[in-house]
């Protein structure tokens, strides 16, 4: 539990730093940079609710954990859909009531049992979401539970929308990240009860090339991105370049050596 502990405490210090795109985004790219990233972010999940029908004629219930400031929570609510957010931390739930006062938010671990009101809303919803966040949960019990709680959460055929590296290769791990194999990832999502659709990439180039193990790929994006870690003035700049590229990277291209967003489908009930 410490180290869980330890991860909560590091997320309320990030968030009440830096209550914005850089807090939940890249860190060390800076201001400009990250809200470049999160306008590509923005355009591929646009494009691909648009493409699963989802809006606001049915008012879809929608589940979205690990919120952080509340990006997706505002395009779930342009959509007419009914959001409920859950996340780790104190200050994303105080801060996110405030802004958005149609959506309901509540402090929890979606890696650890669902305790109320959650624990009576099993089945209720029907689309969940989880973007950027389930590669933070380090515990692998941990996550599989995670996995198998959003399954619970959804209703039979609903849809669970999440980003992730799912690189091609054995699990990288960092004190407070895990990048898991597609391999690994594909097994775990299908024993929670879920099917999966399809993967599109979420970046290209803006983001780290988790899915390689070319050292001099990793180490040709570090040196593309310096710009951004040294000035958030030529981080926006830098954005500015990469993001009419990186906008048609994101629709040609159908694997991605960076994050992929996974659309997932929870299998109807047999009998």
């Amino acid at each position: 539990m410490t180290d869980q502990f330890a991860t909560k405490d590091y997320w309320e210090r990030r968030l009440r730093d830096h209550f914005d795109l850089e807090g939940v985004g890249y860190l060390r790219l800076g201001r400009r940079f990250n809200r470049w990233m999160y306008r590509v972010r923005g355009e591929v999940f646009d494009r691909i609710v648009a493409e699963l029908g989802i809006d606001g004629r049915t008012r879809p219930k929608v589940f979205e954990v690990g919120p952080g400031t509340g990006f997706y929570v505002a395009r779930w609510l342009e959509l007419g859909a009914e959001v409920t957010g859950m996340d780790l931390t104190a200050v994303a739930v105080e801060e996110l009531g405030r802004r958005f006062p149609r959506a309901r938010f509540v402090q929890g671990d979606i890696g650890s049992p669902l305790g109320p009101p959650l624990a009576d809303e099993l089945g209720r919803f029907d689309v969940v979401s989880a973007f950027d966040v389930l590669f933070h949960i380090v515990d692998d019990a941990m996550y599989a539970r995670a996995l198998d709680n959003l399954a619970a959460l959804l209703k039979p055929g609903g849809l669970f929308l999440w980003s992730d590296n799912f690189i091609h290769q054995p699990a990288v791990r960092v004190t407070h990240q895990v990048s898991r194999s597609l391999a690994e990832i594909t097994a775990a999502v299908e024993k929670a009860g879920f099917e999966i659709v399809r993967r599109v990439p979420m970046f290209v180039l803006m983001n780290y090339p988790a899915d390689t193990s070319s050292r001099l790929v990793r180490m040709g994006w570090t040196a593309m991105v310096a710009p951004a870690m040294l000035s958030d003035w030529l981080g926006g700049a830098l954005g500015a370049l990469l993001y009419p590229l990186e906008k048609r990277l994101v629709r040609s291209r159908t694997e991605s050596p960076s994050t992929e967003l996974m659309i997932c489908r929870k299998r109807a009930v047999s009998g």
